[in-house]
């Protein structure tokens, strides 16, 4: 019996039966099923829902390998989960962190680096990429071929973190493969693993991206998360702040400044958001509804919200934010 034809956009097995299931296609001799080929050519996204329990099994599986193994990660929205998933992965990583090109140009690749040095994680190497400018993908490809065990090497990441674009990046720059990976802003694009021949020592495998449940992407509109996706670099925007007063981001978040002396607020969002701020906002209570959690800051701390970005604070103080309560955020020391 052969072996089911899988879509080569997102790697479903393709069916010509229902039309209401995933991997569906008028001919079964197409390459690609019905939704990889309107997303490509119209746009249109149809939602497909995958666990992350299915996604953390095809980890597991990848881990019971010795093949190298690339985690790609998106700069502006670093995971806080990352040791966990190195915990499955005991296979050698490159952690690839891409998007550089959404980032200032003043920030340095060796500062970023040094973070994940002091991180406790360990990798073979890490790598600062952007796979949309082409940017340090040449060095990328010496060190998987200087680190890969076989000829296999295993692509994981979270969605949007931009691993199908590295790989047709890839594909582009040094196959004959005509194959081109479906790529999309919107989660799980990929639905399961789909194997490229880049030449005849390189065959790479895409995963599923890992759902981010706890993102804001998945609780805002398509115009909204448009705007909250970067596509250009980031001109951070800095607020000097004193007790009582705040930040508003959009009609989706509030930072008060609780307690503390004089401090510092630097955004790395999209250059696209409304920021507003209050300079006496004892009496304001715009988005106070909202689910509210308090920090208390260090010197030098990063206050992410998970698909937004972050926001640098210098000094120690406090400070509560609202936010939609399915939004994960949290304090880490400063990545810059």
């Amino acid at each position: 019996m052969s072996e089911k034809k899988k879509c080569l956009g997102c790697g479903v097995v393709l069916q010509d039966e229902n039309i209401l299931q995933e991997g569906y296609t008028t001919q079964l001799d197409n390459d690609i099923c019905q939704r990889c080929f309107r997303m490509k050519n119209y746009g249109e996204y149809q939602v497909v829902t995958k666990s992350n329990d299915e996604y953390i099994e095809i980890l597991k599986n990848v881990g019971k390998t010795k093949d190298l193994v690339l985690y790609i990660t998106d700069l502006l929205n670093l995971e806080k989960d990352m040791a966990e998933i190195r915990k499955i992965l005991p296979n050698k990583m490159i952690l690839v962190l891409n998007k550089k090109d959404v980032l200032p140009k003043s920030i340095k690749e060796t500062k970023l680096i040094q973070y994940f040095d002091t991180c406790g994680i360990s990798f073979e190497e890490v790598i600062v990429i952007s796979a949309k400018k082409n940017y340090n993908i040449d060095y990328l490809l010496k060190r998987i071929k200087f680190y890969q065990t076989s000829k296999n090497v295993y692509v994981v990441g979270r969605t949007n973190a931009g691993k199908s674009s590295l790989i047709n990046k890839l594909i582009k720059n040094y196959s004959d493969n005509v194959q081109e990976l479906t790529m999309s802003p919107l989660p799980s694009t990929t639905l399961n693993m789909v194997n490229i021949e880049i030449n005849d020592y390189l065959t790479l495998i895409d995963t599923p991206g890992l759902v981010d449940s706890f993102s804001i992407l998945n609780y805002v509109s398509p115009s909204m998360f448009k705007k909250i996706s970067p596509r250009k670099e980031i001109k951070p925007k800095t607020y000097q702040l004193r007790k009582n007063q705040s930040i508003l981001i959009e009609n989706f978040l509030r930072i008060d400044y609780i307690e503390g002396e004089k401090n510092s607020f630097t955004l790395f969002v999209s250059n696209d958001l409304k920021v507003k701020r209050l300079l006496n906002s004892t009496n304001k209570d715009d988005l106070k509804d909202l689910s509210k959690t308090t920090y208390q800051v260090k010197y030098n701390e990063d206050l992410v919200i998970h698909g937004l970005g972050f926001i640098r604070i210098v000094n120690k103080g406090v400070v509560d934010i609202y936010i939609d309560k399915n939004i994960e955020t949290f304090m880490r020391k400063s990545v810059i």
